[in-house]
């Protein structure tokens, strides 16, 4: 009897937890607003970033990506005033069809921020990008293939292989 009730109240705890976490706000760049939040409001919420890059009119664009596994990349325009002046979700299509042939590496990691992963094709001396995007419900990859030089020469989006071969 006292093993039931010691897995009764394990299971108890476990529930308090995960009612505690579902109560959390899922993403934390909702805590962020537009012309009110800081930069150091965004650090607290978001953490070190994992590039920062100048912006024009002295303003700096953070980059916080969520790949591999997320389906998220998100990018905070922090002005020279020190206010949040944009946040952007980069997986997005408007984002995808201005990744076109000739464009180099730099200016695609500047566009849609790191990638879930890169593959290097050495016969074909191409190298793939690519980014998790979509929902749960349909998740989709896109990929940018860069040719020897680092030029986009191809890019697409489909279905997220992973799911495919798991039968989810």
């Amino acid at each position: 009897m006292r093993e039931l009730t010691s897995a009764w109240a394990a299971l108890a705890g476990a529930a308090v937890g995960l009612s505690a976490l579902a109560g959390c706000d899922a993403s934390p760049i909702a805590r962020l607003q537009v012309g009110v939040s800081t930069e150091a409001d965004m650090r607290r919420a978001l953490g070190e970033p994992a590039a920062v890059y100048d912006a024009p009119e002295g303003a700096r664009e953070f980059e916080y990506p969520r790949q591999p596994e997320g389906h998220e990349n998100w990018f905070v325009t922090v002005g020279a005033d020190g206010l949040v002046r944009e946040i952007r979700q980069a997986l997005a299509p408007a984002t995808f069809a201005r990744v076109v042939p000739g464009l180099d590496k730099a200016e695609v990691r500047r566009l849609l921020g790191r990638p879930a992963r890169t593959t290097f094709y050495d016969l074909k001396r191409e190298e793939v990008w690519d980014w998790r995007h979509g929902d749960a419900a349909t998740p989709l990859f896109f990929s940018v293939t860069f040719d020897a030089d680092g030029r986009v020469v191809a890019s697409g989006s489909g279905p997220d292989p992973r799911r495919e071969h798991v039968g989810l």
